[in-house]
C-alpha cells in the first residue's frame, strides 16, 4: 500500500482547511534583518551563539519568511496570536523615531512569542538590542521605505543525497493551526486536545526543517535522534518516513521543543502503518 494512499484515508477522518489565516501584509522592507545566522557554533546540546556569544537555541533566529508571515498575522490581529494579552497598535511606515521603535517592538514581540506565550527566540538571537539603542540615540541609519519584496518562488526539489525530499510523501497535518483559541495560547488539536496555537507549523518551513534533518541524518535540534526518509512503499520504509515526520515536528525549536503529535494526524498514520502486514 502506498504511503500517500494511507495519508489520504487518515486525513479524511479530520476536516482539513489549508487556507492561510487572513492577514494584512506589512512592508517587509521595514522589518529589520536579524543580523545573526541561525545554527552558529553549535555546542551539541541545542545551543548556538547569538549576539555577543550569548547562547541561543540553534533554531533561532527563525526562517525570515516564516517570521514575516507570523508578524503579518499579529499585526492583523492587533496582538500576538500566541499571546493575546500584548497589544499591537499597527506597523507604521514613516521614518519618525516613534514609528521605528513601534516597528521594532512588533518585531520583538513576534520573535519572543513565536510558538506560544513567551515561547520563541530571545532578542540575543538578533542585533535588535543595538538597533533599539541606535534609534533612541538618533544614530541609526534606517533606509527610507522600499516596495515590499515579491514572494519567493517555491524551492525546487533537490536530490535525496543533499537532504531534499519528495514533498508529495509528506502528508498534510490534518489539523489547522489557531483552531478555537482559549486566550491563553492554547488551541485545539486532534480530538480537541489542547495544543499551542502555533501548531502545526507552516508546512513549507516544516518541510525545510525535515529536509535539513534528512541531510544531517539526525534531528539538527536533537542530534541523538537518527532520521531517514526512504521513498519506497515497504512497511519499514513507511515507518521510517512517519518517524522522521514526528521527530522533526517534536524537535522544531530545540531538543523536545516543538509541536505534539496531536497537532497532526501523524499518530493515526503511524498506527495504520504499524497494522499493515509485513
Amino acid at each position: 500500500m502506498k504511503f500517500a494512499t494511507i495519508a489520504l484515508s487518515a486525513i479524511a477522518i479530520v476536516a482539513v482547511n489549508s487556507a492561510p489565516l487572513l492577514r494584512r501584509d506589512v512592508n517587509a522592507a521595514l522589518i529589520p534583518e536579524f543580523g545573526i545566522q541561525a545554527g552558529t557554533s553549535p555546542d551539541g546540546t541545542g545551543n548556538c551563539k547569538g549576539v555577543n556569544n550569548i547562547n541561543v537555541p540553534c533554531s533561532c533566529p527563525p526562517d525570515r519568511n516564516d517570521f514575516i508571515a507570523k508578524l503579518n498575522a499579529n499585526v492583523a490581529a492587533g496582538h500576538p496570536t500566541n499571546n493575546p494579552s500584548v497589544t499591537i497598535t499597527g506597523f507604521p511606515e514613516d521614518d519618525s523615531k516613534a514609528s521605528k521603535l513601534q516597528r521594532l517592538f512588533v518585531a520583538t514581540v513576534t520573535l519572543q512569542n513565536l510558538n506560544g506565550p513567551g515561547v520563541g527566540c530571545p532578542q540575543a538571537a538578533t542585533t535588535w538590542g543595538a538597533l533599539q539603542a541606535a534609534i533612541n540615540a538618533g544614530t541609526d541609519t534606517t533606509p527610507p521605505p522600499a516596495a515590499p519584496a515579491p514572494p519567493a518562488a517555491p524551492a525546487a526539489s533537490t536530490p535525496a543525497s543533499t537532504g531534499g525530499i519528495d514533498a508529495s510523501l509528506v502528508p498534510d497535518f490534518g489539523v489547522v493551526a489557531g483552531t478555537s483559541p482559549d486566550g491563553t495560547g492554547n488551541c485545539k488539536g486532534l480530538n480537541n486536545i489542547n495544543i499551542p496555537c502555533s501548531c502545526p507549523p507552516n508546512r513549507s518551513d516544516f518541510i525545510a526543517k525535515l529536509s535539513a534533518n534528512v541531510a544531517a541524518g539526525h534531528a539538527t535540534n536533537n542530534p541523538s535522534v537518527a532520521v531517514s526518509f526512504p521513498t519506497g512503499n515497504s512497511k519499514g520504509e513507511q515507518q521510517a518516513r512517519i518517524g522522521a515526520l514526528l521527530v522533526t515536528l517534536q524537535n522544531l525549536n530545540g531538543p523536545g521543543v516543538g509541536c505534539p503529535a496531536v497537532s497532526t494526524v501523524y499518530g493515526q498514520l503511524q498506527q495504520q502503518i504499524n497494522a499493515l502486514p509485513n
